[in-house]
């Protein structure tokens, strides 16, 4: 007679273990969902793209606009198209830029910045990187120095 409910409350412990898992899978997924968005937002505000077909001189454009918005460069390489820098105020903030062609006609400037170790999520530094460098790519289309 022990066995039947015994039996009864095995098989009732193990649905609610599976109601748990279930619960938790859809918990993460849209977790997951949620995690994705936010990427897809944070990188539409980290990147913007140039009618330009010269990646140098982007290149050139970006290393000047960090300069003037006083970082120190710390890495340029024109091959794989990365600019590095770090701007020491009383913090650190660090932004890695990446430039890569779309089609022929474009290039694709994406920034990425860390505050200390935490990557910045906040739009304004990034309106302000992308504001001063679509003016330093007008002045070096014009060749004004």
């Amino acid at each position: 007679m022990t066995r039947p409910r015994t039996a009864t409350a095995l098989l009732l412990a193990a649905l609610a273990l599976a109601a748990l898992a279930l619960a938790a899978c859809k918990s993460t997924r849209e977790h997951l969902l949620d995690s994705d968005q936010s990427q897809l937002a944070l990188r539409q505000i980290q990147t913007k793209a140039f009618d330009t077909p010269d990646k140098e001189k982007t290149l050139r454009s970006v290393i000047a606009t960090l300069q003037d918005l006083q970082f120190v460069i710390d890495k340029a390489d024109l091959t794989v198209g990365v600019v590095s820098g770090t701007k020491l105020s009383g913090y650190q903030l660090k932004m890695t830029v990446t430039v890569h062609p779309r089609g022929d006609k474009q290039m694709v400037v994406r920034a990425n910045a860390q505050y200390n170790t935490t990557p910045v999520t906040d739009p304004e530094p990034y309106q302000q990187f992308f504001a001063a460098l679509q003016k330093a790519m007008f002045l070096t289309a014009h060749d004004v120095d």
